[in-house]
C-alpha cells in the first residue's frame, strides 16, 4: 500500500487510526491533553524496553511522542498486522495472562510520578458499600505500579493464532496489579461469570510466568471482578454522556454484565 493512501483501521471507541504504510496515525479527543498523553506514553516506552509485544511510540525530532493539531493529539505507532485476540482461544487466553504477566513485571519498578489528570471513577454506579468498604481493606498495604489500564482482547493483536502485539495506552494508570489481573482474567474467563473456572486458568498461567499479583481466594476474584463490572458500566455511562451513541447489542450486553455485578453479590 502506498504511503499516499491511508486507510482506516477498525476499532476505537476515543481515537481514529489510520495505516500510513508501516506506520499508525492515531486523533485521539480533544479533552485528552497533552501531558496526560505523554505519561502514559512514558509506561508504554518502559514496558517494551523488555516485551517486545509491546508497541511503543514513535518519537518526535524534539523527544516527545503527541503533536496537537486541530487542537487534538496526534501520535504515530508502528504498524502491526493482526487481528484482535481470540477470547475463545484456549491457547491464546495462555498467551494473554503471560503477556499481562511479563507488563507487569517490566512495570513493578518504574515510578513515573502521578497521573497528571485521574482516571474516571464508578462514583455513583451501582453503590454498593459493602464492596466499598472491602475494597479499601484490599487495597491497604498493596503495592502499587503502572498498569496497562485497558487488557482485553481488543487491545491485543494476534496472528496465526500467536499474539503478536500489545496496543492502546491511553488509560494507563498507577494501581495494584491484582485488579488489572482479575478484571483480564474476566475478559478472557467467562465474560458473565456463570463459571469461574476460565478466569482461574487465566490466574494459574499468570502466575506461570512469574507476574508479581496474586489472588489466591474465589472471594477475592469475585469482589475483584465485581469492582471491574462496575467500573465497566460506569464508563459505559460516561461514553453515552460524551455523545457515543451503544447499538442495541451494546445495550444488551451492558445490561447483562450488570446483572452478573448484581448476581454475584456476596
Amino acid at each position: 500500500m502506498s504511503r499516499d493512501e491511508p486507510q482506516r483501521l477498525y476499532g476505537g471507541e476515543e481515537s481514529a487510526a489510520y495505516r500510513l504504510g508501516d506506520l499508525v496515525l492515531r486523533i485521539g479527543p480533544p479533552w485528552r491533553g497533552d501531558e496526560q498523553v505523554e505519561w502514559c506514553h512514558a509506561i508504554a516506552l518502559r514496558a517494551a524496553r523488555e516485551v517486545p509485544e509491546v508497541l511503543a511510540p514513535v518519537m518526535t525530532r524534539a523527544g516527545t511522542t503527541v503533536l496537537r493539531v486541530d487542537g487534538r493529539p496526534i501520535t504515530l505507532w508502528p504498524y502491526a498486522a493482526g487481528e484482535w485476540a481470540d477470547e475463545q482461544d484456549p491457547a491464546q487466553c495462555e498467551q494473554a495472562a503471560r503477556l499481562l504477566a511479563r507488563v507487569h513485571r517490566s512495570l513493578a519498578g518504574f515510578r513515573p510520578g502521578p497521573r497528571p489528570t485521574p482516571s474516571f471513577g464508578d462514583e455513583g454506579v451501582l453503590p454498593d458499600p459493602a464492596l466499598d468498604r472491602w475494597l479499601e481493606r484490599y487495597r491497604r498495604g498493596r503495592a502499587v505500579q503502572p498498569l496497562h489500564g485497558d487488557y482485553h482482547s481488543g487491545n491485543l493483536l494476534a496472528r496465526n493464532g500467536r499474539i503478536i502485539a500489545l496496543i492502546d495506552w491511553d488509560e494507563a494508570v498507577l494501581g495494584v496489579p491484582e485488579f488489572e489481573l482479575a478484571a483480564a482474567a474476566l475478559e478472557f474467563g467467562d465474560d458473565l461469570v456463570r463459571d469461574l473456572a476460565p478466569a482461574r486458568a487465566f490466574l494459574a498461567a499468570y502466575r506461570a510466568e512469574g507476574g508479581p499479583a496474586e489472588i489466591a481466594e474465589d472471594e477475592a476474584l469475585t469482589q475483584l471482578i465485581r469492582h471491574k463490572l462496575r467500573r465497566e458500566a460506569a464508563y459505559f455511562e460516561l461514553a453515552a454522556r460524551r455523545g457515543a451513541v451503544h447499538t442495541a447489542e451494546q445495550v444488551d450486553y451492558h445490561r447483562a454484565r450488570v446483572q452478573a455485578f448484581h448476581d454475584l453479590s456476596l
